[in-house]
């Protein structure tokens, strides 16, 4: 959202400042899936007031907690200087509400509660040059207790297949290597329209495009991953062995309270099936500690799942009480000592998991992407397959003399050692 925000902004003759101070036009793109996003909103709106009563500039305040109809209202009673409030729905609609305050100095306030259409050609700013997100799917159906998301994200809607494969080729045509195809739940991609093409076809279809070399998907969740998606992914050779796939929890009781879709059997089959089939697949997983009513048998019935599962990666988080979600209103919520005793004890053992899984990789040779150098030009930076832009960690790569890299280059480079999440490599 935020890169085509960029994209439609700068169509419209702006460019864009490192200095907040010299800034005609600020815009906040928010999130309301953790907690202290409000707080976050609202110190930033102190900070810019004194820039707009200097400069006159335009404040407009767009994404997801601009939906929640609590958080308008306090933004019009405690920050009446902001001049347009967007929704998930009318983002397209950002230029003309921009080209409307010009005009009339009125304060817009563009939301609607309705799921919007999908608006396909809308110009996008990346800042990448070698790796692209494409968006295949808005929306969530899954209503996970805990989660805001279907209340201001909408219902399920998926981008025709067309559409999709015509974004990736013009990627492809200006040189860019990897694309990361994004949803709420990837693995749900065309199965609220007839007829298109679901996520194992679409893979296969995008992996014909000549210049693309990774493929890779996030986020898929237990129940949504068939036999024909496994496959896919298996053989076919541009598709990363790559699998991220949030949980949540392992207990029924807990599982059932997130009205998640899956239980705790069904989960550890999946792991085992996908280890099973697919060589050196990698697996990375999100739990959340905390939980409303999550109690201490709840929680080593989890550390211990994470100990025998051995996941190549994992994210925790605390329970974090949002508004407008049932788990707001569950009893029995958790002390915040405790949620944050259950996230270290978590994120330890996976510290020592994740750098035991990365030692059976010494010696072995991998594939890797060239994306920059280290500050002091001793290593290059990249990634193999096994690592997701802003998610996992990188490789430091030595080179051999008289071979300069490009970023850009794949290159087959040898594991010689490692740290607690980083390959390296020469």
């Amino acid at each position: 959202d935020s890169e085509k925000l960029s994209g439609m902004i700068e169509e419209m003759g702006y460019t864009r400042t490192e200095n907040i101070e010299e800034a005609d036009l600020i815009v906040f793109n928010t999130c309301c899936v953790r907690e202290n996003a409000e707080d976050k909103l609202f110190g930033k709106l102190g900070e810019v007031k004194k820039i707009k009563e200097k400069r006159g500039t335009i404040i407009a305040i767009g994404g997801c907690m601009m939906q929640e109809e609590h958080i308008v209202e306090k933004l019009q009673k405690s920050y009446p200087f902001f001049d347009i409030v967007f929704g998930t729905h009318t983002l397209h609609k950002f230029p003309q509400d921009l080209y409307n305050i010009i005009l009339n100095k009125k304060r817009i306030k563009d939301i609607i509660n309705i799921d919007g259409e999908i608006v396909e050609g809308l110009p996008i700013k990346r800042d990448d040059k070698i790796k692209a997100s494409v968006t295949i799917m808005y929306g969530c159906n899954n209503f996970c207790s805990y989660c805001i998301v279907p209340y201001v994200r909408g219902r399920e809607r998926s981008r025709k297949a067309e559409d999709i494969l015509k974004e990736v080729q013009e990627l492809a045509d200006k040189g860019y290597k990897e694309i990361i195809l994004i949803a709420q739940d990837t693995t749900k991609y065309g199965t609220d329209i007839y007829g298109e093409p679901k996520l194992a076809e679409l893979l296969n279809k995008l992996s014909k495009i000549e210049n693309i070399k990774w493929i890779r998907f996030l986020y898929a969740y237990p129940e949504t991953i068939d036999d024909e998606l496994i496959k896919e992914v298996k053989e076919n050779e541009k598709v990363c062995k790559y699998f991220d796939i949030p949980i949540q929890h392992i207990s029924n009781k807990v599982l059932k309270r997130m009205n998640r879709q899956s239980d705790g059997e069904s989960i550890r089959k999946l792991i085992k099936k996908l280890r099973d089939q697919i060589p050196n697949v990698i697996i990375r997983t999100t739990v959340m500690v905390g939980f409303p009513g999550e109690t201490e048998e709840d929680f080593n019935e989890l550390y211990k799942f994470i100990e025998e599962a051995r996941f190549d990666k994992l994210g925790c988080f605390s329970y974090s009480k949002e508004d407008g979600t049932p788990a707001a209103r569950l009893k029995e919520q958790i002390h915040p000592m405790t949620k944050k005793s259950r996230y270290n004890k978590i994120m330890k053992l996976q510290k020592m998991i994740s750098k035991e899984n990365l030692k059976e990789k010494i010696g072995k040779k991998i594939e890797v992407l060239i994306e920059g150098e280290t500050f002091d030009h001793e290593y290059y930076l990249g990634r193999s397959y096994m690592d997701v832009p802003e998610i996992d960690g990188v490789v430091y790569l030595k080179e051999k003399e008289n071979e300069p890299l490009q970023i850009g280059d794949f290159v087959t480079c040898k594991v010689v050692d490692v740290n607690e999440y980083d390959l390296i490599c020469e």
